[in-house]
């Protein structure tokens, strides 16, 4: 599938709509966050994101209105997701994709944002995975930052030093984020193709025999893929067994017939470069180039 669209780029001074499908968070990072985000644009933020029930940062009406109402509203620019967590699965189908996909708006986040992400590539639209508002309160660096303003504004974004497991080129559209997402809208149903995309993938605490079993549900897809970059896998320490995240990442993937590299800069701890999902992207040697 492709060409994706990209929407327009924002510019100091654009607005940014503040959501939180998710999970609730830790209130003096999101301050941080948007301390930050507010010294170049305008800010748009509901009391409503501040809500929480029980794991959720509100109720699914809750959530659901807020994020539609940005994805809907013509004053507003992009949208910056709060945190991951749980939470954005239980209202993608409540949501007015058709007038998002009419009028795209820049949408920026990650972890469980991947299932906002996968909607959105379904329908051919560019999104952006990158730090949540809460990530941008904590210690990241200026890299990450000035990736984050330039996924959001078009400027050029530097290649990406990788390793590879398999060697080989490769060129396609950049899809994925976080495995068990990519997993779980797979088992949904709602996975977009991978045909020809390079596929970016990281998790956070997940034994390896969990990243083994989400791997091997996925092979079928990842078949299809022109190639895999594989991001961090935070606290995915081995068991009792011994078996590493690296046997399971060979064991899974090097007979896909597939060019696949790890250690790309993005994923649950630093760095967390931001990069443009469904942009043509290019793996070759020890580099990804983005278009």
């Amino acid at each position: 599938m492709g060409p994706y669209r990209k929407s327009a780029p924002l510019a100091p001074g654009s607005t940014i709509a503040i959501v939180a499908p998710s999970s609730g968070f830790d209130r003096e990072e999101l301050f941080r966050g948007l301390a930050w985000l507010g010294t170049r644009y305008r800010l748009r933020i509901r009391s409503a994101i501040l809500a929480r029930d029980g794991y959720l940062a509100g109720t699914d009406a809750v959530r659901t209105a807020v994020l539609a109402e940005a994805m809907t509203d013509p004053t507003i620019d992009a949208i910056v997701c709060a945190r991951g967590g749980y939470g954005a699965t239980r209202i993608l189908d409540a949501l007015p994709w058709d007038a998002f996909a009419a009028a795209p708006k820049r949408l920026v986040g990650f972890s469980d944002i991947t299932a906002l992400h996968l909607v959105a590539q379904a329908r051919g639209l560019e999104t952006i995975h990158g730090p949540n508002v809460t990530g941008l309160g904590r210690s990241i660096g200026a890299a990450e930052r000035l990736a984050l303003l330039a996924t959001l504004e078009d400027l050029p974004l530097a290649p990406w030093s990788v390793a590879r497991i398999v060697g080989g080129d490769a060129e396609g559209p950049i899809l994925g984020g976080n495995l068990a997402l990519v997993e779980a809208m797979a088992a949904a149903g709602q996975l977009p193709p991978l045909d020809g995309a390079i596929v970016a993938l990281e998790d956070v605490t997940e034994r390896p025999y969990r990243i083994d079993r989400m791997l091997t549900s996925l092979r079928p897809h990842l078949k299809r893929a022109s190639a895999i970059v594989f991001g961090q896998l935070t606290q995915c320490a081995p068991g009792a067994d011994g078996v590493t995240v690296e046997h399971v990442l060979r064991d899974r993937t090097a007979d896909l017939g597939i060019p696949v590299a790890t250690g790309a800069p993005f994923g649950h701890d630093s760095p967390n470069h931001a990069f443009p999902l469904g942009r043509t992207v290019t793996l070759r040697g020890d580099a990804l180039v983005f278009g």
